[in-house]
């Protein structure tokens, strides 16, 4: 038997980042829950392509954009499932311990328990809000991991192809399916310390209600893509 689930991560420019998500996978590799690790490349200019070819990582050669990136990675993905996840997250030790379980149910699609590398006060308040919010509003970001049964997500016209907010759309398809895992997934607070924890959260919030009233995705990610 094949083991399931096939590993999509969205890169750019991710070098310093990879080393760590990929350690955290090779346990789900001994424990034949992952069958392959799919880095979709939007166009990395550092060594993120030729650190993941060493590894033994499938490249898919795409064009920028984080949406159409995981869509191509799907669409060559042998799985029955897909785990999507930030190229700056790393999963749990222990995280493949009866994980089988979570796949018995092709339509409950699940995400992550978020927590940030940070010791910042701020960090478990933030972390503590984005729980509440998938749970409450079935609204889970990207850096909360998505896995989802490939045959299941097609049916729903797969995943949504934009520069930014394509968790958001893609989520959206999955209403009434999406449940939460009891595992961990740790992700950067890079920005959030960068920005201040207050003003990147508010940042978050203007730029989701900006998409719900209809605003340009492609002009969203532009404006996320500034320093």
């Amino acid at each position: 038997m094949r083991a399931p689930v096939s590993v999509i991560i969205p890169t750019l420019n991710a070098q310093s980042a990879l080393p760590t998500i990929l350690s955290s996978l090779f346990e789900g590799l001994d424990a034949a829950i992952i069958r392959e690790v799919i880095v979709a490349d939007g166009g990395s200019r550092d060594a993120t392509v030729d650190l993941v070819e060493k590894v033994g990582c499938h490249v898919e050669h795409c064009a920028k954009g984080r949406g159409g990136q995981i869509r191509q990675g799907i669409s060559v993905a042998k799985g029955d499932w897909v785990l999507i996840l930030h190229a700056d997250s790393v999963l749990g030790s222990g995280w493949s311990e009866g994980f089988e379980r979570y796949l018995t149910d092709p339509a409950t699609a699940w995400y992550f328990n978020l927590k940030f590398n940070s010791d910042h006060p701020m960090a478990r308040l933030t972390a503590g809000w984005a729980n509440r919010r998938a749970r409450l509003l079935g609204l889970p970001y990207g850096d909360q991991g998505l896995l989802v049964n490939r045959t299941t997500l097609a049916s729903l016209g797969g995943y949504v192809d934009l520069p930014l907010m394509e968790d958001v759309a893609t989520v959206q398809k999955l209403k009434g399916r999406l449940s939460p895992l009891p595992i961990l997934l740790t992700t950067s607070a890079t920005r959030y310390e960068r920005e201040g924890w207050l003003r990147q959260g508010a940042k978050n919030i203007w730029r989701l209600l900006r998409y719900f009233l209809g605003a340009s995705p492609s002009q969203l990610a532009q404006e996320y893509d500034q320093p």
